[in-house]
């Protein structure tokens, strides 16, 4: 293990962070995936959750074909998918440069890693930045089924106030961002880890790239804990998310997060959040007034057309 911590002073490393539980079905494509990376500076940091299938089994195996210094199996705390993932990225350790987060289903293209670790290399070392992207889809048989929505509008934290724009299996934090995700609040309640470090990290002022380009199969299945955000019905999803209570409930949990983590958010964001929580409690007509001067928005034409109903009805 020295001989390891020693090459990581010396080169770029990247942890691999692979949440599982009950996963057995998808396990062995997933992580041949990431024995097929053309980028080969990693380790494996496998954290399950309680698994009652043979997922474990194929843990330890990996773990013995890849060597205990390249694949390390942890237990998860039992709190979720977001906080297996959250507690895992402090857990790995401090001795890494990038930490990409692994879902137990998915199949990694070759170039996957070399590509986020390219785009995150080009920015200011010190400066948190997350690079992120869009999703092939496929189903169980790995046939291509689409891809996940394009978002062109520049990621923000006005933004990420209202919206996620990229699953948490697309993403690679450098350290600086680590350091900041890793300070959220034990066990506080977090919706998902990926729209978590997007609110976080913009908050602070750091750097979202988002790639127009898949660099993942993202696996459709009847086990997926989070599905695909592709077609009419998908919409009707979303649209009735913002309309039953659920989104305001969701944004009530990320505010109250962001206001626990003690970060020093941006003094330009520090308005903005005061303005939104202003707004989302003033009555009709203040409240649109609030919100058409922040300039809050979603990446699409019906997510803020669906917004904008929202705020209408006191929804968010």
């Amino acid at each position: 293990m020295q001989s390891y911590l020693n090459d990581m002073i010396n080169h770029k490393r990247v942890a691999i962070l692979l949440c599982t539980y009950n996963g057995s079905e998808y396990l062995k494509k997933q992580i041949d995936s990431i024995v097929g990376q053309t980028e080969k500076n990693w380790v494996i940091f496998a954290s399950d959750d309680g698994s009652s299938d043979n997922t474990l089994d194929i843990l330890n195996e990996y773990r013995i074909k890849l060597g205990s210094e390249k694949f390390h199996i942890l237990k998860g705390p039992g709190k979720g998918f977001a906080w297996n993932f959250l507690s895992l990225l402090e857990s790995c350790g401090e001795h890494f440069d990038y930490f990409a987060f692994c879902d137990q289903d998915d199949e990694w293209m070759p170039e996957k890693l070399a590509t986020g670790i390219s785009r995150l290399s080009a920015a200011e070392l010190t400066k948190p930045a997350v690079y992120c992207g869009r999703t092939q889809l496929v189903d169980k048989h790995n046939n291509d089924i689409g891809k996940s929505p394009l978002f062109t509008k520049p990621p923000s934290f006005k933004n990420a106030l209202i919206q996620s724009i990229a699953g948490g299996n697309t993403m690679i934090l450098n350290i600086a961002a680590r350091n900041i995700v890793i300070k959220t609040p034990r066990y506080e309640k977090i919706i998902s880890h990926d729209w978590w470090i997007y609110i976080i990290i913009t908050a602070v002022g750091g750097n979202i790239y988002y790639d127009p380009k898949p660099t993942i199969k993202y696996r459709q299945h009847t086990g997926n804990i989070v599905g695909s955000n592709i077609g009419w019905f998908a919409r009707f999803k979303r649209v009735s998310g913002l309309l039953d209570g659920h989104f305001k409930g969701w944004i009530d949990a990320n505010i109250l997060a962001l206001k626990k983590t003690n970060q020093e958010l941006t003094h330009e964001n520090q308005i903005i959040l005061n303005e939104f929580e202003k707004a989302r409690a003033s009555g009709f007509f203040k409240r649109i007034n609030i919100f058409l001067k922040l300039g809050i928005y979603r990446q699409t034409f019906a997510g803020t057309l669906g917004l904008f109903v929202a705020i209408l009805l006191k929804k968010m």
